[in-house]
């Protein structure tokens, strides 16, 4: 959620709001509700006062006075009632209007939206395209099936089989375990989290469109880092016990809502995913430097599995709601002739930890921390680009030499 006060006192934090291209007269809107609000809140206030004292005169009245005292102790009860219950209206009004501003970008972030990010470096090269793609390439092998998975669940689905599955399985401990080298502890997280956790996470209500929902006030994972943001939520943590680094492992879920007719061959894009997410609670003052810290991993993790990618600072119009600042990996995909993203890592600064009430306790006194949280190994994505950069002119597959202390095998063959 973000900062009410800093809303209507700095120019540059709305600013920040409204590069991100959110509607026209929100942030209008949800001012006007938080002048209501302050407004109504002072006339409850003063109501109060003047209840309290009617009760004391109540009790220094005489017989005669006694009556009347009453009735206006009564009639100011009911206007105090009356006056809490709007509120009350104004109150759940204005949070509701409030949860729709996004994090306002950082200054730093390049102008403009989807196809204007700012390329920050470039490692590797383009190769041409194998002889054949990464969907063809896991039919050929006999490793994927999305055909018999499109019988059993639908489109978006697949089976993996046979080395695919191992590869799967090596990915995510080879991911782990280069972010437990680096200090993160991993976690193993649940699949369904509640409603509220959703919303305190920063995905709930913009990206309610692409959760599944159960039954029971539960929500599938559309990534592990949701469930990760609740392990420390109404805490105060001491200062020397930050940054608190996390490895969350979960299979996702998407509805992948508004992707009609992208990305329909093969894994790219699926509904049902293995990933291996780092989260970061941190101080404020250590926050972009966790950032630059989460983006190293995921390059060293990239580069060990010898994938030619790029680093992008996203721009303000294409940042997500809780995202202050983001960076995509993006590998070259060789079918395709184009970079696709792989990976990328967000700081929210305080924007999630307002909503949680998670809070770091130092000298100074207490503020809220914040959250940044970077995919180590989005898997189905992670084997397209092994498909296509490993894939040898016999139609068989080389594993990296990264994965093969997890597979226990070097190369996949035709069936």
């Amino acid at each position: 959620m973000i900062d009410l006060k800093r809303l209507r006192d700095e120019p540059a934090y709305r600013l920040g709001i409204e590069r991100k291209r959110v509607r026209v007269g929100l942030v209008d809107e949800v001012l006007a509700l938080d002048e209501r609000r302050r407004a109504v809140a002072r006339e409850v206030e003063e109501l109060r006062a003047r209840q309290n004292a009617a009760s004391k005169e109540i009790g220094r009245a005489g017989p005669e006075e006694r009556e009347g005292k009453i009735r206006a102790a009564g009639e100011l009860k009911a206007e105090l009632t009356a006056a809490e219950g709007v509120l009350r209206e104004v109150d759940e009004e204005l949070r509701s209007r409030a949860l729709e501003l996004p994090n306002p970008a950082a200054p730093e972030v390049p102008e403009g939206g989807e196809d204007d990010g700012a390329v920050v470096r470039v490692v590797g090269g383009t190769p041409p395209a194998p002889p054949l793609d990464h969907a063809a390439l896991g039919e050929a092998l006999g490793v994927v099936d999305t055909v018999r998975a499109a019988e059993a669940s639908g489109s978006r689905f697949a089976y993996l089989l046979g080395e695919a599955a191992l590869l799967e399985l090596a990915l995510v401990n080879y991911a782990m375990a280069t972010i437990v080298r680096h200090g993160f502890v991993p976690v193993i997280t649940p699949a369904l989290v509640r409603e509220r956790t959703m919303e305190e996470a920063g995905f709930f209500p913009t990206d309610r469109n692409q959760v599944y929902e159960a039954d029971d006030d539960l929500f599938l994972l559309g990534t592990s880092e949701v469930a990760l943001s609740a392990l420390h939520r109404a805490e105060t943590i001491a200062a020397d016990r930050l940054p608190l680094r996390y490895g969350g492992f979960s299979t996702c879920f998407r509805r992948e809502a508004g992707t009609y007719g992208k990305d329909t061959r093969g894994i790219f894009r699926v509904h049902q995913f293995d990933k291996v997410e780092m989260f970061v609670f941190a101080s404020p003052e250590d926050s972009l430097a966790e950032h630059e810290r989460i983006l190293a991993i995921e390059e060293e993790i990239l580069t060990g599995l010898g994938l030619p990618y790029r680093v992008v600072d996203i721009a303000a119009g294409d940042l997500g709601p809780a995202a202050a600042r983001k960076f995509d990996l993006e590998v070259w995909l060789p079918s395709e002739g184009r970079y696709r993203e792989a990976t990328s890592c967000s700081n929210y600064l305080d924007y999630s930890a307002r909503r949680l009430q998670t809070r770091v306790k130092g000298d100074g006194g207490s503020a809220l921390v914040h959250t940044l949280n970077g995919t180590a190994c989005a898997v189905s994505r992670t084997l397209v680009f092994l498909f296509e950069h490993h894939q040898q002119t016999d139609g068989s597959l080389t594993v990296p030499a990264a994965l093969q202390p997890f597979t226990g095998f070097a190369t996949v063959g035709p069936r």
